[in-house]
């Protein structure tokens, strides 16, 4: 599916263009970027482990490449039509929170709102409460709460339990019934939310990758422990998971992920370090605009220096289990093939 710049909201719930080839699929480039790695030998569990060298012993977060997911594979798909989901929602009125609803909206016999999180932008928030029907809402200040209720004061509907900062961020993140959380908060701020969402029993829709890149090693067990799954649900690890689905075990050879380039990508480094001096209002705005995609402002700057290519390479060790040697950035400014997986023919 090729989704067009206009239509973010889909590509980021649905993965974007997925690639899934064989190893003969790829001829090495010019600069042998794509150039055939070589074969994994190990006979773990998963065979999820490339050849590299830091792959992890057990796997990663995201539930693919053993026989028990290839079964749940084929179970889910088996449910048809006839599966409803309730999502709670970390970080509503952001990027992610926003597509997110928009998917419910359009599929309001399978989504089912539980809980919403936002930070100060209640006018929207008062929007979706109003829309969804969530049973429970947090705000990060008191301030933002009393500002809430000012606005949901003639609502007819039914107010939600209500909660605060950071102890409401988890709050929300356990309550109720809820299948599965939604994590599009930024920051590390994700990471406690999380674990009690986990510890909860509930499954997790990652769209917070500093989850993963500040508490990997302790996530990863809980996982197991309470037997809960982390599915990435934005960008290019949804297309990378996605691609996975069916794969066999030992089937997974190397990941792809691709890069815009960001803001700078054809600035030569002596122009910009000159405008650093000269204009630095200029080298700001154009940092804060990315070439393809309207983001937020954290993750966009991060494109622009390519460190959030770099957060993305770590997040793709915990949640594949690949070792770093078997992790490529490939810089195409196109944006069209948003990730990809290459793969063993067995």
């Amino acid at each position: 599916m090729l989704i067009p710049q206009g239509g973010r909201a889909w590509r980021i719930v649905f993965g974007g263009l997925l690639l899934a080839a064989s190893a003969d699929a790829f001829a090495p480039s010019a600069g042998g970027r794509l150039a055939f790695p070589r074969l994994a030998t190990s006979s773990r569990k998963t065979e999820v482990c490339m050849a590299g060298g830091a792959a992890l012993p057990n796997g990663g977060a995201a539930p693919f490449g053993t026989q028990a997911d290839l079964q749940d594979t084929v179970d889910r798909a088996a449910q048809g039509q006839s599966w409803k989901r309730k999502i709670t929602l970390l970080g509503s009125t952001g990027s992610i929170g926003t597509q997110t609803l928009d998917i419910v909206e359009y599929l309001p016999d399978r989504f089912e709102v539980e809980g919403l999180a936002a930070g100060s932008n209640v006018k929207l928030l008062a929007e979706q409460i109003k829309k969804f029907n969530p049973k429970i809402v947090s705000v990060g200040s008191d301030k933002a709460l009393s500002d809430l209720k000012d606005i949901l004061g003639d609502w007819k509907g039914t107010m939600p339990e209500f909660a605060v900062g950071d102890k409401g961020l988890v709050e929300v993140a356990k309550y109720g019934e809820s299948d599965c959380v939604v994590t599009g908060v930024v920051g590390c701020a994700g990471l406690l939310p999380t674990v009690e969402a986990i510890k909860a029993g509930k499954d997790i829709a990652l769209a917070n990758k500093e989850t993963l890149i500040s508490g990997g090693p302790a996530i990863l067990p809980l996982l197991k422990q309470y037997g809960v799954k982390m599915t990435p649900a934005d960008s290019e690890h949804s297309a990378i998971f996605q691609s996975l689905q069916g794969v066999p075990p030992g089937g997974l050879r190397r990941i792809i992920l691709t890069a815009s380039g960001g803001a700078f990508r054809d600035l030569p480094a002596e122009e910009l370090l000159r405008l650093c001096k000269e204009d630095p209002e200029w080298v700001r705005k154009k940092a804060s605009t990315h070439p393809n995609w309207d983001m937020g402002a954290k993750i966009t700057v991060d494109s622009a220096t390519l460190m959030n290519k770099g957060l993305e390479v770590i997040e793709a060790h915990y949640l594949f289990g690949a070792g770093y040697d078997d992790i490529d950035v490939v810089v195409h400014p196109q944006s069209i093939l948003h990730s990809g997986v290459l793969l063993l023919r067995l």
